[in-house]
């Protein structure tokens, strides 16, 4: 990842306490400069050169390190920003570093990311132009902050009583989108004469530029595999013919102008899905489409919600927690 010289030459005035960067930031000599990259799982000495230019230098080494794309630092990058700013290293003329972080946002904001503090006081980024919050804690299955889980459990409630377009355009659409999915294309319920199979299908870029497809189809309730099911749940046996459509079929991408295959098929459903019900559809596949299919339950989408958050639909808004950037490490 490539940044400007003038916003690396900013976070080096930063990390080494210059006077360029203000009375804000602590000053660093040769040894406490080793120290601060060692408390971020960098081995490197100082070696008696100029400090900037030093620092410089091993921030462009982090920033060249592997990372997911170009609006998603290397996990290195991250752990410095957050021990950067560090709210025990704060002045006494700016206890609560509020200083300290605009004159970070002021060099973040020229490569398109902004840096705020979490409710837990440790300091994140996101990209400005998709919102996605970047940190090295985006786990769904970790535990969940007292802010986190109340927006769960609104949308927990939401979920109970939204109806299958409701799901697709209010809550997986938003969802996809903030992990980074291009061309979202919601096929709707009220002309299935285009659907063949799917309700959604979505791109993923990779880091080597090539793309890969995604169809998605979504159920409300609970998928099970029983012999008779009950009105608000759904078969797996109902999805079998419409997940070979999907597999089968092309899509048009109009941006490439190239009509591809689906390279894997996510099932979603608002309820659980039952083991048996993976199981039962395993069984259906051959190995090849087995290999290309995805779940996705109730569980998985409230706790990605959760940590990545993604605004919650319009009905929940009212009663959503002012403060949501609450990640802990």
């Amino acid at each position: 990842m490539r940044f400007r010289d003038t916003t690396l030459d900013k976070i080096a005035d930063m990390i080494c306490g210059n006077p360029e960067a203000g009375d804000c930031f602590v000053y660093r000599s040769s040894s406490y400069l080793t120290q601060f990259f060692y408390d971020i799982d960098f081995e490197f000495n100082h070696d008696g050169s100029t400090r900037k230019w030093w620092v410089k230098d091993r921030v462009k080494e982090i920033l060249d390190s592997p990372h997911q794309d170009d609006q998603t630092p290397p996990d290195g990058f991250l752990r410095l920003i957050d021990r950067l700013m560090e709210i025990d290293d704060a002045s006494d003329d700016d206890p609560d570093r509020v200083e300290a972080l605009d004159k970070l946002n002021a060099a973040l904001a020229r490569e398109r990311f902004e840096a705020f503090y979490g409710d837990d006081k440790h300091c994140y980024i996101r990209h400005a132009g998709t919102q996605k919050v970047l940190g090295i804690s985006m786990n769904p299955h970790r535990p969940l902050t007292s802010q986190e889980q109340k927006r769960r459990d609104m949308l927990a409630t939401f979920l109970d009583s939204a109806s299958e377009d409701e799901l697709i355009e209010e809550v997986l659409l938003p969802l996809f989108r903030q992990l980074g999915f291009q061309r979202i294309t919601a096929a709707g319920h009220k002309d299935k004469a285009l659907e063949y199979g799917k309700d959604i299908w979505m791109r993923y870029k990779l880091p080597t530029q090539h793309y890969l497809y995604f169809g998605l189809q979504v159920k409300k309730g609970k998928l099970d595999s029983a012999g008779v099911t009950k009105t608000s749940n759904a078969n797996v046996a109902e999805i079998y013919n419409q997940l070979l459509m999907m597999l089968g079929h092309e899509i048009f991408d109009p941006e490439t102008s190239r009509r591809v295959l689906v390279d894997h098929a996510f099932i979603v459903a608002g309820g659980e899905i039952t083991k048996a019900a993976r199981n039962w559809l395993g069984g259906k596949l051959d190995s090849t489409k087995r290999s290309q299919v995805m779940f996705m339950d109730r569980d998985d989408i409230l706790n990605l919600y959760a940590v990545t958050s993604t605004d919650l639909p319009a009905s929940c808004i009212q009663e959503e927690p002012e403060l949501t950037d609450d990640i802990p490490f």
